[in-house]
């Protein structure tokens, strides 16, 4: 991956199809999330057609998926097939994996197993459809590998398209992803990088705390259109979080093309907007500049 000759660097994408007819989600939770997004219910891209997409735009994406077989009785897309195709991409996509916290010692192993042999860069964290508090104790073991291995946690705040405006919520519990857990997280585990995924609403004024106070903690602007930003989101983008504030989309469910489109409307400085683009992501997610491999 030739980093410099990248526009930007988006950290958050789902592989939310294997491409062989299944999906991260069970059928109630998919069609529900694509009605909230207002998707086009044309199906989710596979991983070749999201790079495509991404190759077209000169632009980078992390991609995963979500494991909350335990929390949700659905099988899970591998991560290997994550891996697989982002190495077929290599040029445009950057493999994070999901492991369900519940899977304990079994999924302490995958982790590593997945860095060391695989590549796997980061690590994608849903505590609402995985059903865990972050600051559980019992997803400790899972985090002092990823601490160990130098790879990031990126974790879903705020509520969620998924299951919003079905029955009960489709069972969905939007308590856990209260970004002020992850203040506990950020103690325990000081030299792990943590991204706090998406404008935390309710609770955008404790993410903003926890980014401002802990030193590798993040916040990526994806699942909200720029025009929707709280206002305070705005004001520490451009000051005090400038060099902690990442572009993502959450593609397929809101485009880049849309997302970049309201970017250029919001009030962010100049010197900010590459920064929030790409620079960031860079150091977040420890690239190199230069050129980078899919496993280095």
């Amino acid at each position: 991956m030739d980093v410099s000759a990248l526009t930007a660097i988006d950290v958050h994408t789902h592989a939310e199809t294997d491409g062989c007819g299944h999906y991260s989600l069970p059928e109630n939770l998919r069609a529900g999330a694509d009605h909230y997004f207002g998707v086009d219910g044309g199906g989710p891209p596979d991983l070749d057609q999201l790079a495509a997409y991404y190759r077209e735009r000169r632009m980078a994406a992390v991609v995963f998926t979500v494991d909350a077989e335990s929390a949700l009785g659905h099988t899970r897309i591998a991560n290997e097939a994550v891996v697989e195709g982002a190495s077929r991409n290599a040029d445009v996509l950057i493999p994070f994996a999901s492991i369900d916290p519940a899977k304990g010692r079994a999924g302490v192993r995958e982790a590593r197993r997945l860095v060391e042999e695989l590549g796997v860069r980061g690590f994608k964290f849903h505590p609402s459809v995985q059903a865990f508090y972050p600051n559980d104790r019992a997803a400790y073991p899972l985090y002092e590998v990823l601490e160990e291995l130098g790879v990031p946690a990126l974790f879903h705040s705020g509520q969620t398209g998924i299951g919003s405006g079905l029955r009960g919520g489709g069972g969905i519990r939007l308590k856990y992803s209260n970004p002020l857990h992850l203040d506990d997280v950020a103690v325990d585990f000081p030299d792990l990088t943590i991204v706090i995924a998406h404008p935390s609403f309710p609770w955008q004024d404790e993410a903003l705390a926890v980014a401002s106070h802990k030193p590798k903690v993040y916040i990526d602007l994806s699942g909200w259109s720029p025009k929707y930003f709280p206002p305070q989101l705005v004001r520490y983008a451009n000051s005090l979080l400038k060099h902690k504030v990442l572009f993502g989309s959450d593609f397929p469910l809101i485009s880049p093309d849309r997302w970049l489109a309201d970017f250029d409307k919001l009030e962010i400085k100049d010197e900010v907007r590459p920064l929030i683009l790409k620079d960031n992501a860079v150091a977040a997610l420890g690239l190199t500049v230069s050129v980078v491999g899919a496993a280095t």
